[in-house]
């Protein structure tokens, strides 16, 4: 479910930017979560899903604020760079996952991860530099921001919603419908002149982002982080990057350098690394505290 979530969020930016070329950032991100907020009010209403209460409505409209901003960064970022740039450095957020769980655990990562993490800057680096390396576009820092929200709202969703009674799809409704409401009062009265003229195909892109890659994907993605790490959720959507390369170069018709491959290859593999290191740390751990629980139990004896 998570590799299919990779999927069509690897397919995401490649939309979102047709989109964007048919509107504008807000009014397409506007579009893509009146269509998710509805779509999921409906699927609600059907199975009589609860509604999260106090404290629990509370976790899910902050979570849809830092929704909101992960998806308003990365629009943003990928109408003003390639959509095969955009898919790539969002895959930051594998790297800078695991350090922010850390933090909230309190379980530091070893050194080499850190190693990775410097791999996948440099990677970064090679990857943003057309005939030379040059400082990151006003798109590509957009898209590393991105990162940088989307790695605290997984870390913040599976530690906020994890034993807490609130339904997965009651949870996302919140968060879905926050995202609608402030991207339709930032669009304003033109909003639905600009929906009405939209083409077959752009609406086909609107519904795509709405259904499928807001929908189908933050439900699986809030589904699995409660029951799992977030950091193992990240490692199994770690294939997002590549199918952005992909689409970007096969479809949208886009280009990448040499030295822009090189740079995909090193985040890549930095990300894969990076979240090696960390499973291993995770599972010592869990080895280290079983054997302490076992000692103490016999010291009880």
């Amino acid at each position: 479910m998570l590799v299919a979530v990779a999927l069509v969020w690897g397919a995401s930016f490649a939309a979102a930017k047709e989109l964007v070329a048919a509107t504008d950032v807000v009014t397409a991100v506007a579009l893509r979560f009146l269509i998710a907020a509805a779509a999921l009010g409906a699927l609600c209403l059907l199975r009589r899903e609860r509604l999260p209460r106090g404290r629990g409505l509370v976790i899910a409209v902050v979570l849809g604020c830092s929704q909101a901003a992960v998806i308003g960064l990365e629009t943003w970022g990928v109408h003003l760079t390639t959509a095969t740039n955009a898919g790539l450095l969002i895959s930051l957020a594998l790297v800078m996952t695991p350090v922010l769980e850390g933090v909230a655990s309190r379980s530091w990562l070893p050194r080499p991860y850190f190693v990775a993490a410097v791999a996948a800057i440099v990677g970064v680096a090679m990857l943003v530099s057309d005939g030379g390396f040059r400082a990151p576009s006003g798109g590509d820092a957009l898209v590393i921001a991105a990162a940088v929200v989307r790695a605290v709202h997984v870390t913040a969703s599976g530690h906020l919603t994890r034993d807490r009674p609130d339904g997965t799809f009651g949870v996302v409704l919140v968060q879905m419908t926050v995202c609608a409401v402030l991207f339709s009062g930032l669009a304003g009265p033109g909003l639905v002149s600009t929906a009405v003229g939209l083409d077959a195909r752009s609406w086909a892109y609107a519904v795509f982002l709405g259904l499928m890659c807001s929908v189908f994907a933050f439900v699986v993605q809030l589904w699995a982080v409660r029951r799992t790490s977030a950091s193992r959720a990240s490692i199994l959507m770690g294939t997002e990057p590549v199918w952005a390369l992909l689409i970007g170069v096969l479809i949208a018709g886009e280009t990448i350098t040499p030295l822009g491959v090189c740079g995909a290859t090193l985040i890549i593999a930095a990300s894969y690394a990076g979240q090696a290191i960390e499973r291993r740390h995770r599972m010592l751990l869990v080895v280290a505290q079983d054997a302490r629980s076992i000692v103490c139990a016999r010291e009880e004896v």
